[in-house]
């Protein structure tokens, strides 16, 4: 049934702080996940509800936690995410780089003891709402290998760039290094489907067409039947966000799809760019729509980000499709308006 968005955030916010987070936490993490699913990006929507409130239960995160800068130098910042949820974090450390860029031009900020960020993207609307350019880095638990390699050791590391535009919805563009997102397996597992051969292998490196084997596994770096490209950027993805903010490395951290294990520790980079301290912000937004032209001219042609769009205006217009039986396990009535 359809849930407006207003209610259907304050539903998930309800299932997290029973699972233990604090009323901030929740919030935060509910909006996040609710804007996931209002743009059809069901594996990083409700589906992670239970996931989180199962590691909250356990222990994998600490509902109590509140995110804090840890340091500062000029335009450089780390805040620490403190074993919580993700989402508070990393919106605290855009708003320092938002901040920090309108003053020094460039701003990088990094989450440190982090958790699952979600889309990515979407922790970067602020900042081109404010005018800036965005780019965001996150590692992950291990899922692939090392070009040449065969056990897991990097995650599907994500990176996402926001480009804003004059009179148009930013540029959103936001990849996985594997082929796909792993929690597109995770869908398909508890969906009982199957997946397309190239997207995962088993644990003992073959192919496989089994999502939970594939989950047991180890995923397939984007390109990986022709180059090691997709391995090599996920390394460039690994090192920003530990080496250089002190996150830990995949490898170290306890899978995101075990109810068991430790807090996982992981990162997010955020880096921001005020176009007015490079080519001036008028030239910028001219350029853009000179590239973005070009590309529409050929037909067939979709704008990174257009299509979440269209269905994230049309879930504020009609609300979120929400299956039942989900809405019954939450115990509210999916019968309500």
């Amino acid at each position: 049934m359809k849930v407006a968005i207003a209610a259907l955030e304050a539903l998930v916010a309800r299932q997290l702080q029973r699972a233990g987070a604090h009323a901030e936490m929740a919030a935060a993490t509910a909006r996040a996940l609710v804007l996931a699913e209002a743009q059809g990006l069901g594996s990083h929507g409700l589906v992670r509800v239970a996931q989180y409130a199962t590691h909250l239960r356990n222990g994998r995160v600490d509902g109590d936690a509140r995110p804090a800068l840890r340091q500062r130098k000029g335009g450089a910042m780390v805040v620490d995410a403190a074993e919580g949820l993700a989402f508070g974090a990393c919106a605290l450390a855009v708003d320092e780089a938002i901040a920090a860029a309108r003053e020094h031009g460039v701003a990088v900020s990094g989450v440190v003891r982090s958790h699952h960020a979600g889309v990515l993207a979407d922790h970067l609307r602020p900042v081109a709402a404010a005018g800036l350019v965005g780019l965001a880095f996150a590692n992950s638990p291990a899922a692939l290998p090392a070009a040449g390699g065969r056990h897991a050791v990097f995650g599907t590391n994500p990176l996402a760039a926001a480009f804003p535009r004059a009179a148009a919805a930013p540029l959103l563009i936001d990849l996985s290094l594997s082929e796909v997102a792993r929690g597109k397996l995770m869908l398909a597992a508890k969906e009982g489907r199957s997946i397309p051969e190239g997207w995962a292998l088993d644990a003992e490196g073959r192919p496989t067409t089994d999502p939970r084997a594939g989950l047991a596994g180890s995923m397939l770096p984007v390109g990986a039947a022709t180059s090691s490209k997709g391995a090599m950027l996920a390394l460039v993805v690994e090192l920003l966000v530990t080496a250089l903010m002190g996150a830990r490395f995949g490898y170290e951290a306890s899978s995101f799809f075990v109810d068991e294990g430790d807090r996982p520790g992981i990162g997010q980079a955020f880096i921001v760019i005020d176009p007015g301290a490079l080519a001036g912000q008028a030239t910028y937004l001219a350029r853009v729509e000179v590239l973005v032209a070009e590309m529409l001219s050929d037909e067939g042609v979709r704008l990174p980000g257009a299509r979440r769009e269209v269905l994230l205006e049309r879930a504020h217009a009609e609300g979120v499709n929400v299956d039942d039986a989900l809405l019954a396990s939450w115990g509210a009535d999916p019968t309500a308006a």
